[in-house]
This record gives C-alpha cells, structure tokens and sequence, in this order.
C-alpha cells in the first residue's frame, strides 16, 4: 500500500493546502472594520396632515376604514362614539388594541376612525388594518414590527358568491329522489 501524503489531520494542515484562514483565525479579523456590500435601505418619511395626525384607510371583508391617528392619551372613537360602546365584545377591541401592543405605544395616541360597510367583525379588522397602517405613517421606525406582525396585510378572504344552480356557493339544493 502506498502512504497517503494528501491526508489532513489539523485545520492548520487544511490551512496549508487551501492558502485560506481557518476558522480560529478568523475571529480577529472580525474585528477589523469593513466597508458595507449596500448601503442601508433609506427610512420612510413621516406622513402628517396639516393637523398633526396620520392618516391611512383600512379594508377587511366587506368594511372600509378611515382612520386618523395622532398623540395622545390613547381614546379610541369609532363612527363618533367610544370603542367600547361601538365593539361591545371584548374580543373586537382586543382587535383593535393589538397594533399598539405590538409596538408597546399602548395608551400613547388617539384613534379616529370612520367605519362603513361589513358587519362588527370584519370592521374590528379594518379598524386594525387602518391603524397599523397610520401608525407606520406616524413612526415610520416602527414599520418592520407592525409588519412582522402581519398587520399590514389586507386579509384577502371575502365571502364567496353565490352561484346559478345552487343553493348558496357550494351547497346544491336538497336531492329528491320522487
């Protein structure tokens, strides 16, 4: 049997033959200061009306949501009146409640918003489609956690139509057999 000479039995052996730092090495040069590949991507500008408040229109299902956010002391009015009167479920204004908890702003700004269309809980969802929104607007900073959350998204999911030759979108009228 001929010896093996290509055989590696140490990094600084594989050093050796590759010409390149193993990776004990390379922890100095991490040290080292190193000029970025891309620059960083720019930061949106903050959008404010003439008011002082951010604006943004939120959708889910059938509801559209206006909705205007500005500092304060974290009131909630929807369609003029207050969260909990207008969503008397406590899950809906968990809905709504939940932006703010994402970006730990809880209590620091009010909400206006202006609801039509829907039923109560798919504009629990167009409220907190429109907030997330405006909320970016206003801190543009805080635009990767709302958006990590999920809460810019507009929720695509609608109510399927009805069809011709049925009795709602899928169910087919009842089988007679006479």
């Amino acid at each position: 049997m001929a010896p093996e000479s290509n055989s590696i039995s140490d990094l600084a052996d594989l050093k050796s033959i590759t010409g390149a730092a193993p990776a004990a090495d390379t922890a100095a040069a991490v040290d080292a200061p190193v000029a970025p590949s891309a620059p960083p991507a720019p930061l949106r500008q903050q959008e404010l009306d003439a008011y002082g408040r951010a604006y943004a229109t939120g959708r889910r299902k059938d509801a559209v949501a206006r909705v205007w956010i500005k500092p304060g002391t974290g009131k909630i009015t929807v369609n003029g009146r207050d969260q909990d009167v207008y969503f008397a479920r406590p899950t809906l204004r968990l809905v709504i409640n939940q932006p703010f908890q994402v970006a730990d702003r809880d209590g620091q700004y009010d909400v206006i918003a202006t609801v039509k269309g829907g039923g109560l809980s798919g504009q629990a969802g167009a409220v907190k489609h429109g907030i997330s929104q405006a909320l970016a607007k206003f801190e543009p900073a805080l635009r990767s956690a709302v958006k990590a959350a999920g809460f810019l998204t507009r929720d695509p999911r609608v109510v399927e139509r009805k069809k011709y030759g049925r009795a709602k979108a899928r169910r087919s009228f009842q089988f007679s057999k006479r």
